[in-house]
């Protein structure tokens, strides 16, 4: 059994994330006090604050349960997830807002169910994966049972419809069984027909087509369809390297639509400044670096999966909000992780946090010391 003092070194990891995510999730308070000024700001705050204690509640459930009993569960957490998905499509139970039928209503709140959606599909693909390493060269087991999944999960949250969330929860289904050793010959022509029926969907869809069609040329849809967009990068402009200085900005006074939600980072641009941009991007590089450095110390196929997967949700989430506001990606409802407003996507948020906590306490233990060889 190693000394105390040989595995002191090892709570680093954890130590870095938990800052990493409280340091967003307080940036995020602050910001979100001045970017909702227009909306009710202190009813707003209010509602992200009791948000953020279910998260915190959530997270600790997370960060104690045993993940290997919890494994036993885990078709069972898949087969809720199509539940879900199907119910709130039904009228008077999943509540329609701006023609998307995505949430089901919880009372005083909207609970979105394809953030607890993320969740339980990365435990399902991290379990299936881990329970199926040695079969994984098996076209069944190793491809066609999990594409199946990764697939009609992307089939049911387009019909919402949510494109954002679809492409994410695709995105990191394949990035997982690409990881795992899925073969290239299997995956590609997937991806490639993935990318072109999700294309073909926007093409019969007009709000996406607009959306795409306004990004190609932000100059002439600036006053229309690319107003948002246009809006968020004139905030970017505004707050140059100091910013205009908190809750200073303009950008929050309706001049542009949905400032504490998508587009809460360019009013951190805006009032805060280039030094707070960057270190938001570099705290959510740091996350992501320090995740894939120990999911190498996992003692098995599963917590190295498990890891991977929660860690890979929240930075291409990240990676996805800040690409659409900087106007590298078309305009999708996507959120950024800690910081934006949405109780339902905090809580998955802090979920993920509460796994990947999990996962280092269970293998950094005496006894689980041999390294994952991949």
């Amino acid at each position: 059994m190693p000394s105390p003092s040989s595995n002191t070194p090892r709570l680093l990891p954890s130590l870095i994330i938990l800052a990493s995510v409280i340091s967003l999730t307080l940036l995020g308070l602050v910001v979100l006090a001045s970017a909702s000024q227009s909306v009710q700001a202190g009813s707003i705050l209010q509602r992200q604050v009791l948000w953020l204690f279910i998260a915190l509640g959530m997270g600790v459930v997370a960060g104690t349960i045993n993940l290997e009993r919890l494994r036993e569960w885990a078709p069972w957490l898949l087969g809720i997830s199509y539940i879900m998905l199907v119910a709130v499509l039904i009228p008077h139970i999943g509540v329609k807002v701006n023609g998307a039928r995505r949430w089901i209503n919880l009372g005083p709140m909207n609970f979105q169910v394809t953030d607890m959606v993320k969740v339980m599909a990365v435990f399902w693909f991290a379990h299936w994966i881990g329970s199926n390493q040695r079969k994984l060269e098996s076209v069944v087991q190793g491809f066609l049972i999990p594409i199946a999944v990764l697939g009609s999960l992307f089939l049911l949250i387009l019909l919402q419809p949510d494109y954002g969330t679809a492409f994410l929860i695709g995105l990191v289904g394949l990035s997982l069984l690409f990881l795992a050793g899925v073969k290239l010959r299997y995956l590609i022509p997937t991806v490639l027909a993935g990318a072109g029926f999700f294309a073909l969907m926007i093409l019969h869809n007009p709000v996406r087509l607009a959306r795409i069609t306004n990004f190609m040329d932000l100059e002439a849809s600036k006053s229309a369809g690319g107003y948002q967009l246009y809006q968020g990068l004139v905030a970017f402009g505004n707050g140059g390297a100091h910013g205009v200085g908190l809750g200073n900005g303009r950008q929050q006074w309706a001049y542009m639509p949905e400032a504490h939600t998508d587009f809460i980072f360019p009013i951190i641009g805006e009032e805060l400044g280039l030094p707070f941009t960057l270190g938001v991007l570099i705290i959510f590089a740091l996350f992501a670096i320090v995740v894939m450095r120990e999911a190498k110390r996992a003692p098995n196929l599963f917590f190295y999966m498990l890891s991977l997967g929660s860690a890979l949700m929240i930075t291409y989430q990240a990676l996805l909000n800040v690409g659409v506001v900087t106007g590298i990606l078309p305009t999708k409802g996507i959120s950024l992780p800690f910081i934006s407003y949405g109780g339902s996507n905090l809580v998955a948020t802090f979920m993920f946090v509460g796994i990947l906590i999990n996962c280092l306490r269970t293998w950094q233990k005496p006894g689980i010391e041999k390294p994952l060889e991949l």
